[in-house]
């Protein structure tokens, strides 16, 4: 079965598209008179291929283990690194970490050490911010916490009780919107050099706080895509390393999601 989610386009389904079956049926032989079927000299279709399967607790695990790498990372960084040097730190730790996102994504690197590494080069960069933040607004980092749990845990039960279902027209919309937030974002950086607050995107402002709850909306929504691109892997069964593509995916929309409620919430402080 084709699918909407880019992640699959060079993935072929379960089974190859093969079906299985009891025996080959009647062979022709160079005689011209074919060879007598047995059926039970057949291999069982029930029988052990010996091939591994991804399965939803590879999933969850290896989501765990990457989550936790970013947040003993970012844990690390504010405790033991000075404020001056930690955000001298998170540029470059962001950087790095955007090449190397890049890389994974484009190539489709289904591997620990890139998804780890991009865990703890991110993990760097959050805790710098976030010391930041809570510096000048004491509490707010367990609020976006809170904040981000919250959606996330909302768009997992919408997507489990098929109250939001992923189609072929609700991932155009996503993609769609997805492009069209980093356009205005890069657009408003552009006018920020001509123009004090460029578009007033991030001035902190009403249009500030309205672009951010949309920017909160299409991270929710990404969601959806890389909870169906789990379940999509499982259904075809793809190899249990794949499970660490889908953990970067994952972070990378929970990180995007909790940056833009710590800077809602900044707003509203301010």
């Amino acid at each position: 079965m084709p699918s909407s989610n880019p992640a699959f386009r060079g993935f072929p389904a379960a089974g190859n598209g093969q079906n299985v079956g009891w025996g080959a049926g009647p062979q022709q032989t160079y005689g011209g008179a074919p060879t007598q079927h047995d059926p039970y000299s057949a291999p069982s279709p029930y029988a052990a291929t010996g091939r591994a399967y991804m399965t939803m607790d590879d999933v969850v695990t290896k989501t765990g283990v990457s989550f936790l790498v970013t947040v003993l990372s970012a844990a690390a960084t504010w405790a033991l690194v000075p404020d001056g040097l930690a955000m001298g730190l998170a540029l470059p730790a962001v950087l790095i970490a955007l090449v190397l996102g890049l890389v994974i994504s484009f190539k489709q690197i289904a591997s620990p050490v890139a998804t780890l590494s991009y865990g703890a080069l991110y993990g760097v960069a959050l805790g710098a911010i976030s010391e930041a933040y809570n510096d000048q607004f004491s509490g707010i980092v367990v609020q976006a916490l809170v904040g981000t749990f919250g959606v996330f845990a909302g768009m997992l039960f919408a997507y489990k009780t098929g109250a939001i279902r992923v189609t072929p027209k609700l991932t155009r919309w996503i993609v769609g919107a997805l492009f069209g937030v980093l356009a205005l974002v890069i657009v408003n950086l552009v006018a920020g050099f001509f123009t004090p607050g460029g578009l007033g995107l991030r001035d902190g402002g009403p249009i500030a706080i309205i672009f951010s709850l949309v920017v909160i909306g299409v991270a929710a929504f990404t969601l959806l895509l890389d909870f169906d691109m789990a379940d999509e892997a499982i259904r075809r069964g793809v190899e249990p390393k794949f499970a660490w593509y889908i953990a970067f995916g994952l972070l990378i929309t929970v990180v995007w999601l909790y940056l833009e409620i710590l800077r809602l919430l900044s707003y509203f402080r301010e």
